[in-house]
C-alpha cells in the first residue's frame, strides 16, 4: 500500500515530497526500487542524491556533478536538467529555518520558481527531501506533500534477524518458530538500524540468542522510546492483584484481553479502541493503566501532552504525529494518557494561536480512524475540563468512574498493603492474630481514598521502627484518626463528580459491592449517592 501512494505521487508529477524519517538509507532504497521500476512508475527515472556537504551524486551515472553544494545552483542544475529524474535531497530542510539557522529567503524564492517546471515540463522531475524532522516554509505548504515512511514491519525485521544469524554463525541459536516471532514483535517500533542493534547486543551479550533475550531487546527499545522525549516507556511490575475493588473495571479489561488476536477474528471482535477512567483522585486509576500491561502483557507507552508542544512553527503537530505514528508501530500496545485535562487545558483560548486545538483535533482523528491495535487509557480528576467530543461514543469503548473504597474494597485495599509489607512475622506478631483486623479497619476508615489506607499502613509502620518494636493495632487506630481524608476536604467536588457520573459514566465497583453504602450514604463525609450507572460486567 505505501508503495502504491508513493508511486502514484511520482506518477502524477507532484513536483516535492517531504519525507520526514531516520531512515536515510532504507527510505532512499525504497525511492531507488519505484522510481527505476518500470511496472510501477511507468516511465522509469535516473536517480539523484544530494547533500551540502558532497554534492549532487548521479546514482545511474556513477558520478559526482561538480559545482552543486549550493543550494541554489543545486534547484537551477534540477531545473535545466532535461532527462526523467528523482532526486533525493538530505536534510536540505535546514534552508527553511531552523533553531540557530535562519530561513534562506532566496532558496525559498527558487524552489518557488522551479515548480512549475516540475509539474509542466517536457520531463517528469520529482524532488525529495529527507529529513528527521518535519519542517516546511509557509510560503511553500501548499507546494510540497508529506508522505509518512512507516517503521519497519514485521516481515523486514524478520528479515533483517534472520541475515544477521546467517552473516553470525558462531552465535548459538536456541529459538523455536514461536520465540522468534516473539523476539521480532519486541524489535517493532524501532527503526532498521535500531533493531539491528538490539540483536547485536542480545547476541553478543552471551553468545547466542534464546527468549531469554527479550527482555534485552526490550530495555534497548525503551531507550529509544525515552530518546523522543514525548513518550514514555513503562516497565510495570503491578498485576491485577494489586488491585483493590473496581471489580466492574477489571472484568472489562480481562474480558478483553487478547481480543486483537488470531483467535479473536475468528468471532469477528474488533480490538478495543480505549477506556476513560475518571473519578475521585487516589482511588487507582493510574495503577489500573499499570497494571494492565501485565494483564494484557503489552508495552505500556505513556504520553506527556506537555511535551508535544513547542515553541517552533509546526513542530508541535509534528511531535504529535511521531508519538502516535510509534505507538501504531509497536502495536499491539497501551498508550496511557495520565490526567487528560490538563494536557488540553488550553483547548479555547488564543494564546497560542490554536495550536492546542490542532493537535487535539489531529489526536480525536487518529482515535476515531486507527486501525493498528493501540489501546487507549486515559485518565482524569477533573471532567469538567474535558471537552465533549471526546467523551461521544466512538472515542472510547466506555466511560469508567471510581468512586470512593466501598467497605468491602476498603477491606480487600487494607488486605494489599498489610500483606505487602508485614513480611517478617516479628513486626507483625501483635497484629496478625486480631480476629476481623481488616474488616475493623475498613469500619474506621468510612470515607478514606485508597492512597490514603496504603499511608495508614505506612505511617504506623514507620512509628513503629521508631521506637523499634512489633506493629500495634493502636498504631493504626492513631494513624487513622489523625487522617483528614479527601472526601471531607473536596467534598463539594466529589459530589459535583458523582452528579456527572450518574449519566454519563458506569460506575468501576461491582453492584454486589455497594450494598454497605445504605448506611455510609448518610454521614457527613460521603452524603450523595455514589456515581456512575451500576453494570455488572
Amino acid at each position: 500500500m505505501c508503495a502504491y501512494k508513493l508511486s502514484n505521487l511520482i506518477r502524477a508529477r507532484f513536483p516535492m515530497i517531504y519525507i520526514p524519517t531516520f531512515e536515510e538509507d532504507r527510505v532512499t532504497k525504497y525511492i531507488k526500487s519505484i522510481a527505476t521500476d518500470e511496472k510501477q512508475v511507468k516511465f522509469p527515472r535516473e536517480v539523484f542524491t544530494w547533500t551540502e556537504t558532497a554534492g549532487l551524486y548521479s546514482d545511474t551515472q556513477k558520478k559526482t556533478i561538480s559545482d552543486t553544494t549550493s543550494p541554489c545552483k543545486l534547484l537551477e542544475f534540477i531545473r535545466k536538467y532535461d532527462n526523467d529524474a528523482v532526486f533525493i535531497l538530505y536534510d536540505f530542510n535546514v534552508n527553511f529555518g531552523i533553531k540557530g539557522r535562519n530561513i534562506d529567503y532566496n532558496v525559498v524564492r527558487k524552489i518557488r520558481d522551479i515548480i512549475p517546471d516540475l509539474k509542466l515540463g517536457s520531463v517528469r522531475k520529482t524532488v525529495f527531501f529527507i529529513a528527521p524532522t518535519l519542517l516546511i516554509p509557509e510560503s511553500l505548504q501548499k507546494e510540497i506533500t508529506i508522505f509518512d515512511f512507516p517503521l519497519p514491519t514485521l516481515a523486514e525485521v524478520k528479515t533483517k534477524f534472520n541475515s544477521m544469524l546467517k552473516q553470525n554463525n558462531s552465535v548459538e541459536v536456541d529459538v523455536t518458530d514461536e520465540d522468534r516471532d516473539k523476539l521480532c514483535k519486541a524489535a517493532l517500533g524501532l527503526t532498521l538500524q535500531e533493531a539491528e542493534s538490539a540483536f547485536a547486543l542480545a547476541m553478543v551479550n552471551d553468545g547466542k540468542i534464546d527468549i531469554k533475550d527479550l527482555q534485552i531487546i526490550l530495555e534497548e527499545k525503551s531507550q529509544v522510546i525515552k530518546k523522543t522525549g514525548i513518550l514514555e516507556f513503562i516497565k510495570s511490575e503491578y498485576s491485577i492483584k494489586d488491585i483493590g475493588g473496581l471489580d466492574n473495571l477489571k472484568n472489562w479489561l480481562l474480558k478483553r484481553n487478547n481480543s486483537w488476536s488470531e483467535q479473536a477474528k475468528r468471532y469477528c471482535i474488533p480490538a478495543p479502541k480505549g477506556v476513560l477512567v475518571t473519578g475521585v483522585p487516589g482511588c487507582g486509576k493510574s495503577l489500573t493503566a499499570k497494571a494492565m500491561s501485565t494483564i494484557w502483557q503489552l508495552p505500556l507507552l505513556r504520553l506527556d501532552f506537555g511535551k508535544v508542544f513547542s515553541g517552533l512553527v509546526g513542530s508541535s503537530e509534528e511531535n504529535m504525529r511521531r508519538a502516535l505514528a510509534t505507538a501504531e508501530a509497536v502495536a499491539p500496545s497501551i498508550l496511557w494518557i495520565d490526567e487528560i485535562e490538563k494536557g488540553l487545558s488550553g483547548l479555547g483560548s488564543n494564546g497560542d494561536s490554536g495550536v492546542s486545538s490542532r493537535i487535539f483535533g489531529q489526536f480525536l482523528t487518529w482515535m476515531q480512524e486507527k486501525e493498528s491495535p493501540v489501546f487507549v487509557i486515559a485518565t482524569a480528576n477533573n471532567i469538567s475540563n474535558l471537552p465533549p467530543e471526546l467523551l461521544r461514543k466512538g472515542r472510547f469503548d466506555e466511560i469508567f468512574f471510581v468512586d470512593l473504597p466501598t467497605l468491602a474494597e476498603r477491606k480487600e485495599i487494607f488486605k494489599l498493603h498489610l500483606a505487602k509489607r508485614l513480611k517478617d512475622k516479628e513486626i507483625a506478631s501483635e497484629v496478625s492474630g486480631i480476629k476481623d483486623l481488616c474488616d475493623q479497619l475498613a469500619k474506621m476508615t468510612e470515607g478514606f481514598i485508597g492512597s490514603e489506607i496504603e499511608q495508614v499502613v505506612v505511617s504506623a509502620l514507620c512509628d513503629a521502627f521508631f521506637e523499634n518494636r512489633p506493629l500495634k493495632f493502636e498504631d493504626l487506630e492513631k494513624n487513622i484518626s489523625t487522617t483528614v481524608p479527601l472526601s471531607m476536604t473536596q467534598r463539594e467536588q466529589i459530589l459535583a463528580l458523582r452528579a456527572w457520573a450518574n449519566v454519563r459514566a458506569v460506575s468501576a465497583t461491582k453492584t454486589s459491592n455497594m450494598k454497605d453504602y445504605s448506611k455510609e450514604d448518610n454521614n457527613e463525609n460521603v452524603s450523595a449517592s455514589r456515581g456512575g450507572r451500576t453494570l455488572d460486567f
